[in-house]
Order: structure tokens, then sequence, then C-alpha cells
């Protein structure tokens, strides 16, 4: 996979599955843009990466905010000259059942998860358009497709990431321009980790491979998305969750 020195934004870069993706990118010899709600974990993430030969830089964002994502991009513009890859990782979870949730939890969550997505679309989409190239990635989840007690604020917005997707797929294909969705499944995190080994046990029977996902299997497949080798694949959902979903 040849990138030929091209630029990527990683929201929600700075930690877990985004670093991963970051990491991944910076093997392939990328430019890396880390946006990050914590600028000081953002930082430490792109001197981390930086030690893989390449040029990496830190950007405090709140994904939410339409000023701050339209300022971030024109500044990467302005710096890099282009972005070839965008990357729409951020997101939170404010669990609850649906009768005792809280409309600001389900706010919340809708405006990173989701309504980001459409923000940094729409400003990577509008530069991407010009270079008549570019790749979409933005992560979503198994929840999206089987929906999951507690979490209908997340399932939702991971399930609207779909269909925006595919819109953006559409309306851009004629420019170059692909967008796809990876949707992980449970994935080993610092979450997972802390639950009993009965409830990780429980989980894992529901996975026909018998095991968590890595971070590393998430990025796998975001790199190769993001890459020009899928260049005739658009608008497509990616399941990365050891056949849990199918």
């Amino acid at each position: 996979m040849d990138f030929n020195g091209q630029v990527a934004v990683v929201t929600g870069g700075a930690r877990g599955i985004g670093k991963a993706i970051a990491e991944g990118l910076a093997k392939k010899g990328i430019t890396l843009v880390i946006a990050d709600i914590s600028l000081e974990q953002a930082t430490e993430t792109s001197a981390e990466v930086g030690k893989l030969g390449v040029k990496t830089i830190a950007v405090k964002l709140d994904v939410s905010k339409s000023d701050e994502v339209t300022k971030t991009f024109e500044d990467v513009s302005k710096e890099f000259g282009r972005i070839d890859i965008l990357i729409n990782n951020a997101g939170i979870t404010r669990d609850g059942l649906v009768l005792r949730m809280k409309e600001d939890d389900w706010d919340a969550v809708i405006n990173i998860n989701l309504k980001s997505v459409f923000l940094c679309s729409k400003e990577a989409v509008k530069i991407m358009a010009k270079q008549r190239y570019g790749r979409v990635v933005n992560i979503a989840s198994v929840v999206a497709f089987m929906g999951n007690p507690g979490q209908a604020n997340y399932s939702a917005s991971k399930a609207g990431i779909v269909g925006l997707t595919k819109t953006i797929a559409k309306e851009y294909a004629s420019r170059g321009i692909t967008a796809n969705v990876v949707a992980p499944g449970f994935i080993t995190t610092a979450m997972t980790d802390a639950l009993p080994e009965n409830v990780k046990e429980e989980m894992k029977r529901a996975i026909p491979l018998g095991r968590f996902g890595t971070v590393e299997d998430v990025a796998n497949a975001v790199v190769f998305l993001a890459s020009p080798d899928s260049g005739y694949i658009t608008g497509q959902v990616v399941h990365v969750n050891g056949g849990m979903y199918m």
C-alpha cells in the first residue's frame, strides 16, 4: 500500500482504537494530525507516534463544535496543503435505560458520536473534492446493528453513522472520494479488562472466534480502507467482531 506522502486526520486519536489507527497509518509513512479533546494526551500520542519516523502534530478539538472543526481543517490544509484521509473515531458513552436516560446524556452522545462525523466530513470533503481524491473511514459499532440494552443513545449514534457514510459515498464518488465504515465488536480495552472474569467469559461465548478483538484488529481494517488499494470499495461496512454479528 503506497500512501505516497499523504496526510491524515484522526479524531479521538489520543488513545485506544484511535491511537492504534494513528500508529497503523504512521507505519505507512503518513503525516498525521492527532485531534482530541485532551491536548495533553494528543501531544503525548503525537510524540510517541512520531518515533515511527513520520511528521505528526497534536490539536485540541471538540468535534461537536462547528467553529472549532472548521478552523482545525483550515489550519491543517494551510499547514500541509492537503488532507487525504479522515478517520472519524471520536466517541463517548453515557449509558442508561431509555426510561431513565437524561436528555442531556442523549444529546451529548449524539453530538460527539454522530454530529461530529457530519461536521468533520463536511470540512474534509470540501478539501478532498478539489484534490479529486480522498478516503473517509468512520468508526461505528456492532451495537448499531444489534442494539444493546442501556445504550439507546450510543446505538442510535452509531447506526446514524452508517446512513451518513453511505450518503457521503454516493454524493462524492464522482470526485474520487470513498467513504466506508468499520464496525468493531468487543475490543480489549481498559474497560473490558476491568470486568469480572465470569462476565468476560460469558461475552466471549457470543463470539465464534472465542476472544475479544484487539485495537490492532480494528486498525488493520481501517488502514486498508484508508489506502489507495481500497479504491473500488465505498459505502460499505466492515465488521470487525470475530463473527459476533454476521
